[in-house]
């Protein structure tokens, strides 16, 4: 069994190497989990890799290859427990051991159950010093978005909302000055934020919202970081009554990569368009009015259409097509139901210095509903330009 190191200076400086690694698998290892490995001796690299899925090999494999023969007796640096079972690729732990590597340092224990502790005894077994848990926490919120659909068969869900300080997701209309009509800025947040919403989307596998933001905003809710990905970002509706225009901007750029989750008939009219314009729409069975109203928690949440869809249904599908991640970004409406029914995992709300005042107090435009929140951890506070950002994690994966 590997021994546990909760700090040694050597150790972290290396095994920072691989997580940086790891990073570089960032949209291109998906539905895989993000692995970097670094094959050092004395204080020499002897060889270093990532893993991406496309590129089929795992981080250790590119590692052993670029040492050749030097990986005799050399200590490897690992993310992740290597894997000691059979999918596309062969076990790792047998390369290792072929190797002739002495020692592996590893993070965290692979959460798959094909592995889960296998490969540390397998390595362990045949002489390896296993050395785990350095840089612990790091690694497993790299890999949490994996860790969660590996063991719970659901995407790890991120809420992401922009609001003023007082709470409203939507500025309100000003009045008239001098005759002339007078607006607040298009964004609530500035665009440092919106910048790091778009890594966000970046390093997610599906962005999710209602049909009511799109109606509104007509979003095109694209990454456009211009970074490399192996897939492209799903854009999912969901849209009970399937409004969605044909000459919405999702749907004119849609390219096998906008979904759409309706209770209406698919053989409709505007369903035939919409698959015509590349859209996929997705006949869900509604909810029944007493489910939708226990999902409501009653006085909770507002009465709203989009409601009917089972969201537990909507990401049991997404799971199936092997998302691990979803990013939310949705109205008070879907997102007060997602944390009322437990389904966030992590929340990331980007505050800017504004104060919309008494004009937008209508409930259906304040941010999360507080009582929807039982408890957070991990709780961390970041500055984007004047704005700031508040990340917790609602419950562990």
């Amino acid at each position: 069994m590997p021994s546990k190191l909760s700090s040694n200076t050597e150790h972290e400086k290396w095994m920072t190497r691989a997580l940086e690694l790891a990073r570089r698998g960032e949209a291109l290892a998906s539905p895989n989990p993000m692995v970097g490995a670094v094959l050092v001796r004395g204080n020499r690299v002897l060889g270093e890799g990532f893993h991406t899925y496309d590129g089929l090999r795992h981080a250790e494999i590119i590692a052993l290859d670029a040492a050749g023969s030097a990986a005799r007796g050399a200590t490897l640096y690992i993310n992740l427990e290597p894997c000691c079972h059979t999918g596309r690729t062969g076990p790792c732990t047998r390369a290792l051991i072929a190797a002739g590597v002495a020692r592996v340092v590893a993070a965290v224990a692979d959460p798959n159950p094909a592995v889960a502790g296998r490969g540390f005894r397998e390595l362990h077994k045949a002489g390896i010093k296993v050395v785990s848990g350095v840089l612990e926490s790091q690694a497993q919120q790299l890999n949490e978005a994996f860790s969660k659909w590996i063991t719970a068969r659901r995407p790890f869900v991120t809420l992401k909302s922009a609001m003023t300080l007082d709470g409203h997701l939507v500025l309100p209309t000003l009045p008239p000055s001098r005759g002339k009509k007078t607006a607040w800025p298009r964004w609530i947040t500035s665009a440092e934020s919106r910048a790091e919403v778009h890594r966000m989307r970046h390093a997610s596998d599906a962005i999710l919202t209602g049909i009511g933001t799109v109606l509104a905003d007509d979003p095109l809710l694209t990454d456009r970081t211009g970074l490399p990905r192996r897939r492209r970002l799903l854009r999912v509706v969901l849209d009970s009554e399937l409004r969605l225009s044909p000459r919405s901007q999702l749907a004119r750029s849609a390219k096998t990569d906008v979904l759409v989750f309706t209770c209406a008939s698919a053989p409709s009219k505007r369903a035939q368009a919409l698959r015509r314009a590349g859209v996929e729409v997705f006949e869900c069975r509604a909810k029944s009015t007493a489910s939708s109203k226990k999902a409501r928690r009653s006085k909770d949440l507002p009465s709203h259409p989009d409601l009917r869809i089972n969201l537990d249904e909507v990401l049991a599908e997404l799971a199936r097509r092997d998302l691990l991640s979803v990013l939310l970004e949705a109205g008070a409406t879907l997102t007060q139901a997602a944390l009322a029914a437990g389904l966030v995992d992590k929340v990331r709300l980007f505050y800017a210095p504004i104060l919309a005042g008494t004009s937008s107090s209508n409930p259906s435009k304040s941010g999360p509903h507080p009582s929807a929140i039982d408890t957070v951890s991990d709780v961390r506070i970041e500055r984007f330009g004047p704005d700031f950002a508040i990340e917790a994690c609602l419950r562990k994966t």
